[in-house]
């Protein structure tokens, strides 16, 4: 069973990940790459009630902890009128794939659990369901992207070492350029998450923290 913790805190949060972006860019793993709001989305995965609630299997300790950046980053793009993505995982067993065999159960339509948590407005962006960790697969996320002139894209949300790096990984190979929140996704433990973070900053992804992001977006006007 893999192992569970709470390496985030609401409280610590911040310095938490900046110990971790301290880290990354002593090693020369932070890229210089310009951040251009203008045309760039925000890709808010998975966030649902699965991962949020205490009793449920799948529940991430430090999810919590995260919320309040990710909702200050959806609002800083919604009050500019820039593109917010939110994506809900649902699946069945024709095409959940190799994942219904992988997992103890799948997230359905039906699932008690498998709504976006409260804590979001949806209305503040566009919702798309996957069935895959990707996002891009199987889903008219690249057309969007595509069709609104974005090259770049804000990760943030759930499971840093599944979907979100999954996600990561398929936006680059797609020439988007990708801009990784350490304190905007969270996982089961410290260990998958750093492991995220060095991989996709060696060859896929800016790592970045929401108030970097966050201050970018406060110099533009509100729309």
């Amino acid at each position: 069973m893999t192992r569970k913790e709470t390496y985030f805190t609401p409280e610590h949060i911040a310095a938490q990940a900046g110990e971790m972006y301290r880290g990354l860019y002593a090693e020369g793993l932070v890229k210089e790459r310009a951040f251009t709001p203008l045309n760039s989305a925000l890709l808010v995965l998975d966030m649902q009630e699965v991962f949020a609630q205490p009793e449920s299997h799948a529940y991430i300790p430090s999810m919590p902890a995260i919320i309040p950046g990710v909702i200050r980053l959806i609002d800083l793009y919604a009050a500019r009128n820039l593109t917010v993505i939110f994506t809900q995982h649902l699946n069945t067993v024709k095409d959940a794939g190799l994942m219904a065999g992988w997992w103890k159960d799948l997230i359905t339509i039906d699932h008690p659990l498998s709504a976006l948590i409260p804590n979001l407005d949806p209305s503040k962006g566009q919702v798309i369901c996957k069935n895959r960790y990707d996002a891009f697969w199987g889903t008219q996320l690249e057309r969007i992207l595509h069709k609104r002139s974005i090259h770049q894209v804000v990760i943030c949300g759930v499971m840093t070492h599944l979907c979100c790096e999954t996600t990561a990984r398929s936006a680059f190979m797609r020439d988007f350029e990708v801009f990784f929140m350490l304190d905007g996704t969270a996982t089961y433990n410290r260990q998958h998450h750093l492991a995220s973070a060095y991989n996709l900053a060696h060859g896929f992804a800016v790592p970045a923290l929401v108030d970097q992001i966050a201050a970018k977006l406060i110099s533009l006007p509100i729309s």
